[in-house]
């Protein structure tokens, strides 16, 4: 926040109390920040302090972290011969000790948001210069810029004490450095995480004409790359610091921009559909708010900062936790100083703070990042397999949608789906009455690994029955098969946001035609008038449950899967090896997978129905979504002989 140098603009359209009394606030940050290394607390033996090990990023790892380190100004005041490097360093040490696999955190690359000292005074860089120094000696990738209380005016002021320190000679090692601009006050940096390339703007506090034109060229330049643009003043939080811990109101919507703010969202931001994320600090408390851009996507804007902590925030540390597997960014906050530090003689306001756990501070961001980054970089599509690639040895029945009618039309009652395994087990359309025409419709929807690019969309459920399905005819072989030696059975599925567990529970992905009880089966949880073998979704959260009469016993075994989220795709597979039987969801075996002997499926010779359930010999249920590839092996399969198999 400016005391000395800077603009006394607040987020746009508020005038917070903070803002007003921002000199009181750095005094007391001052007086805070005074104390001598001598009189600094101790740290406990053994801790990180010590040393700082090796930095070893996880460039493939798709878990990794950004750090970021907001304004660290009360730390270095030379002009007033009070400078605390060791919440820096300590810091600093953190960062590196928790790179790769130490530490579970894979931190790749730290970006610092600006406001690097209290007064531009060159003891006070020769100080920041000394503690970079740690991160540059172990070859740490990270970036920096200048704040208001760095530097005046706009990026056109020339050679500073920040420039000489910090400017882009000290990145002329650094495998991650792309390059500055003509003034030096603002740079680019390409690191490297999950199995990718990564894109970060460090952008002066104020940037001339030509300085933007330079950002927008090096966005343009690397068109494929996500980007996360740091710069010292962007937004600011539209609530008070009065009261701790804040009373922020939505944390979601905390944000709002400043007048700078808003030229960058307006002159770079929106137009540039790279830059997903983000990050300054100049103001506080922390805040955060998403904004749409020119293109309809996301962009998430951040504000942290907390030089109006304890001990001017300490160094601490923003970790912003990506994990592109769970598509989610885990984002917390610490004191990297104040934790290495023995908790037994920590006072109390540094135990307050060694970590921040409120809404503002600790939060998780779902992004899609495949989907996010897909307009400029377009996520592969796996090509359409041949049914010939997926005949494995065994293959009792094959049926897929990608020959049949265009999108969105209709499949008429006798109309026939070929089986593609060439064994004659073809599916005939069936309908109950009063049935809508479009109550069944091919669709090019599909699961992104499924080897056809096509579906089934089922319009069914009951309240009263209605819909359509399919089925086997009355001599097909499959209704004769016993399995003794085992199979395999998949289907790609998604149900509908219009799901009801009234209306579309119980409903059959695929079923064996004939009552338990004419198959001579009783015992314990026997129902004698269900189907013989039936893969469900129940009306309970949509679980995927196969309920089986085996030849092996007079009662069913019964496998149960967690529940589905709607408007997913999932690939579902029960595999039984001759005796027992396992369910796959997206390839992972579900928690529910009994071990009772479980040999064949009996039969009465009746047909198999797709999009069907029975109940006392009569239809009770019709599928209600998306039924994709469906698959039968007459034996066990690994999962990499799913269909979903790479």
């Amino acid at each position: 926040m400016s005391v000395h140098h800077g603009d006394s603009s607040s987020p746009a359209g508020h005038n917070r109390r903070d803002f007003l009394r921002s000199a009181a606030l750095a005094g007391a940050g001052a007086a805070a920040a005074g104390p001598l290394a001598s009189a600094l607390p101790a740290f406990a033996s053994g801790t990180e302090s010590e040393k700082a090990g090796k930095w070893r990023p996880d460039p493939t790892s798709r878990q990794f972290t950004l750090a970021v380190m907001p304004d660290t100004q009360f730390l270095y005041w030379g002009s007033q011969n009070s400078i605390n490097r060791e919440p820096q360093e300590e810091s600093f040490r953190y960062i590196i000790n928790n790179s790769g696999d130490a530490g579970g955190n894979n931190i790749v690359f730290m970006a610092h948001l600006g406001d690097l000292t209290e007064d531009a005074d060159a003891t006070s860089f020769a100080e920041v210069g000394r503690a970079f120094d740690l991160l540059d000696k172990s070859g740490v990738a990270y970036s920096v810029l200048a704040g208001n209380h760095d530097v005046s005016g706009d990026d056109s002021r020339g050679s500073t004490p920040y420039l000489t320190t910090m400017g882009p000679q000290r990145f002329e090692h650094s495998k991650t450095f792309a390059g500055s601009d003509p003034t030096g006050y603002n740079t680019a940096h390409i690191f490297e995480a999950a199995g990718q390339q990564w894109l970060l703007l460090a952008l002066d506090w104020r940037m001339t004409a030509q300085s933007f034109a330079w950002a927008d060229k090096v966005i343009k330049d690397h068109p494929k790359l996500p980007v996360i643009l740091t710069t010292h003043d962007l937004v600011g939080s539209p609530y008070d610091d009065n009261v701790y811990p804040y009373e922020a109101g939505d944390p979601e919507n905390n944000a709002v921009f400043s007048g700078y703010g808003q030229q960058i969202w307006d002159e770079l931001i929106t137009t540039n559909d790279q830059v997903f994320l983000t990050l300054n600090g100049h103001y506080w408390p922390p805040g955060r708010m998403t904004k749409q851009n020119a293109a309809g996507h996301d962009v998430h804007l951040h504000i942290t900062n907390y030089q109006n902590r304890y001990f001017g925030g300490a160094a601490m540390l923003r970790l912003y936790h990506f994990d592109l597997d769970r598509n989610t960014i885990d984002v917390e906050t610490v004191a990297p100083w104040i934790l290495a530090q023995d908790p037994e003689k920590r006072t109390a306001l540094a135990t307050e703070q060694a970590r921040l756990t409120t809404a503002v501070d600790m939060f998780s961001m779902t992004i899609d990042f495949q989907e996010r980054f897909a307009g400029f970089r377009p996520v592969p599509v796996r090509a359409v397999r041949p049914a010939s690639k997926v005949l494995v040895p065994g293959t009792l029945a094959y049926w897929r949608f990608d020959n049949g009618g265009p999108d969105g039309s209709p499949l008429t009652a006798g109309q026939t789906i070929r089986d593609l395994s060439g064994h004659g087990n073809d599916l005939t359309v069936a309908t109950t009455p009063g049935t809508a025409a479009d109550a069944l419709t091919w669709t090019n929807d599909h699961h992104p690994d499924q080897p056809a690019h096509a579906s089934l969309r089922f319009v069914g459920g009951k309240n009263p029955l209605h819909g359509a399905y399919l089925t086997t005819s009355a001599k097909a072989p499959l209704n004769a098969e016993t399995f003794g030696k085992g199979y395999t059975i998949e289907a790609f599925i998604k149900i509908p946001l219009d799901w009801d567990a009234g209306n579309n529970g119980w409903m059959s992905i695929l079923s064996r035609r004939g009552k338990a009880s004419d198959a001579g089966k009783s015992g314990k949880n026997t129902d004698p008038d269900e189907p013989i073998s039936a893969l469900n979704l129940s009306n309970n959260g949509r679980e995927p449950q196969f309920n089986t009469y085996p030849l092996s016993q007079t009662y069913p075994t019964t496998n149960w899967g967690h529940g589905l989220f709607e408007q997913v795709w999932w690939h579902i597979a029960v595999v039984n090896d001759g005796r027992h039987t396992r369910m796959y969801v997206e390839s992972s075996p579900v928690a529910d997978n009994p071990s009772t002997l479980s040999i064949g499926i009996a039969t009465l010779g009746l047909p198999w129905l797709l999009g069907g359930h029975e109940y006392n010999g009569a239809v009770d249920q019709i599928f209600h979504g998306w039924i994709g590839d469906v698959r039968i092996v007459n034996r066990a399969l690994s999962t990499q002989d799913f269909l979903t198999g790479k």
